[in-house]
């Protein structure tokens, strides 16, 4: 094992790292870098048009941004507690999940997961070549450069992406304070002297919920790869201090955009992301709307590369569990290359008016998510706390086998609690059609999942071989087991 590790090492600017464990002698970075990537990770058009739900639903701006906050600070707390597994274990963050359903039993979670990534390599593509606005209807170069730039980012990889989102954040910050603090000026006063039809007063119950709902999932669904950015953290990060970055990052950057996206619905009629954010802007000053899309465009090319890395970790993890695969630099560039190719078919290929069936798709495969993430939170702080075989995990083979049935157990049962409450474009479970489409959802499967996965490992006969395995582990990578 140590041979190998030191066989992957390498001083291009390329990573060399992919479903590996990152060795203590390759960990750098600081805890405090974690809350400006996930501000600009989250702080992309897609965020603003959650906000739109509340008005739109009859919901005032005020109850809207409480929805927001509440929704928003739900569904952080579980995103943000997947940081601490990066550090500990120095893996990607979906292969840990070997250790709960076993390297082929996690196969489901693997291809929701790769779905969801490039559904949103799809919609960002779109959005970017939007944002852009020089002759949008060219997409065929408009698509392939725009993947192509956020490929390129995921081959350089780690490091690269880091940066990027950090300066990002600063740019983000300077110029939706400008817009922010204009638009919560002038908008109300522009509304009530042009006797427009606006959205600022009301509360509906199913609007509260609607867009609590929609809040709280939108940043549990950044679970799935918050690992990737934390992995190469030294071992013994503070534990409280990296979970309080991810959480503010991620936290501040949902309420900000979605409020201010609650706003613009509550005081432009139809508002359109990209229209409303460019005719807003300009009212500050001719042309400073073309700027602010123009940063977004960037602020989503940037997450575009994000997806990218995180779908080629699942991808290749997946195909590991049947094939073993050496985890080179060569790897990386060709999963990232065939990522790159299956969205610039889909974006080619949907039509227009399929994307809302096609955000419904992406939808479905974020609920195969939430059991996940329940049982990979439970298996981590309150089964293993922390302390993993790593060799058998990345190996797919020994104490943790090819199918777990406790996680898969838990998995399936929570699924199943979820669907009552499924809504969907295309269907709309008995507990969601009693709510008026509030999907309560993620809420039920990371209970029902969590606890039952809790219930099923109390006793587990592989512990003595387990605990063995763990010694071997810490001895090959050079950790001491434990966190």
């Amino acid at each position: 094992m140590s041979s190998q590790l030191s066989s992957n090492t390498t001083d291009s600017v390329i990573e060399s790292r992919s479903i590996d464990v990152v060795p203590l002698s390759e960990r750098h970075g600081e805890v405090w870098h974690q809350g400006p990537f996930w501000f600009a990770g989250n702080f992309v058009l897609t965020t603003l048009v959650v906000g739109f739900t509340g008005p739109t639903m009859g919901l005032s701006l005020g109850w809207s941004v409480l929805a927001i906050v509440l929704g928003v600070g739900f569904g952080t707390f579980f995103m943000a507690f997947h940081a601490n597994q990066g550090p500990t274990m120095g893996l990607a963050q979906m292969i840990q999940s070997r250790a709960q359903f076993g390297s082929r039993g996690v196969l489901l979670p693997f291809i929701a997961t790769v779905f969801v990534y490039i559904g949103f390599l799809v919609f960002d593509t779109i959005l970017v070549t939007q944002g852009i606005g020089i002759f949008p209807e060219a997409t065929w170069f408009w698509y392939p450069a725009i993947i192509a730039v956020s490929i390129l980012i995921a081959v350089v990889g780690h490091d690269l992406l880091h940066l990027i989102q950090r300066w990002m954040t600063y740019i983000l910050i300077a110029v939706f304070i400008v817009i922010t603090v204009f638009a919560c000026i002038h908008l109300p006063t522009a509304a009530i002297d042009a006797d427009a039809p606006v959205r600022t007063a009301g509360w509906t119950v199913s609007g509260f919920l609607v867009q609590f709902s929609l809040s709280a999932g939108y940043n549990i669904s950044y679970s799935v790869y918050v690992s990737d950015y934390t992995r190469y953290l030294p071992h013994r990060s503070s534990a409280p201090r990296l979970i309080g970055s991810v959480y503010a990052g991620a936290g501040l950057s949902a309420v900000w955009l979605m409020s201010l996206g609650a706003l613009l619905a509550g005081y432009v009629p139809d508002a359109d992301p990209i229209a409303t954010l460019r005719s807003v802007g300009d009212m500050v000053f001719p042309g400073f709307g073309t700027i602010v899309v123009l940063v977004s465009s960037m602020a989503l090319v940037s997450i575009m590369g994000v997806n990218a890395y995180g779908a080629m970790l699942t991808g290749a993890s997946a195909i590991d569990g049947f094939k073993p695969m050496e985890p080179t630099v060569r790897l990386r560039v060709v999963s990232l290359v065939i990522v790159g190719a299956v969205a610039l078919a889909i974006a080619w290929t949907i039509p227009d008016d399929y994307l809302g069936s096609f955000n419904s798709f992406v939808g479905l495969m974020l609920y195969f998510l939430i059991p996940w993430t329940a049982v990979n939170l439970v298996d981590f702080y309150l089964v293993r706390r922390g302390r993993y075989a790593l060799g058998d995990i990345v190996s797919g083979n020994g104490v943790y086998g090819r199918w777990a049935w406790r996680g898969l157990t838990a998995y399936a049962v929570g699924f199943a609690a979820m669907i009552p409450f499924f809504s969907l474009s295309f269907y709309t479970g008995a507990a969601a059609s009693a709510m008026d489409g509030a999907d309560m959802s993620f809420a039920v499967g990371l209970l029902v999942a969590g606890l039952m996965y809790f219930i099923l490992t109390r006793r587990r006969p592989e512990g003595q071989r387990e605990e063995e395995a763990i010694q071997r582990s810490a001895e090959d990578f050079g950790l001491t087991g434990d966190h």
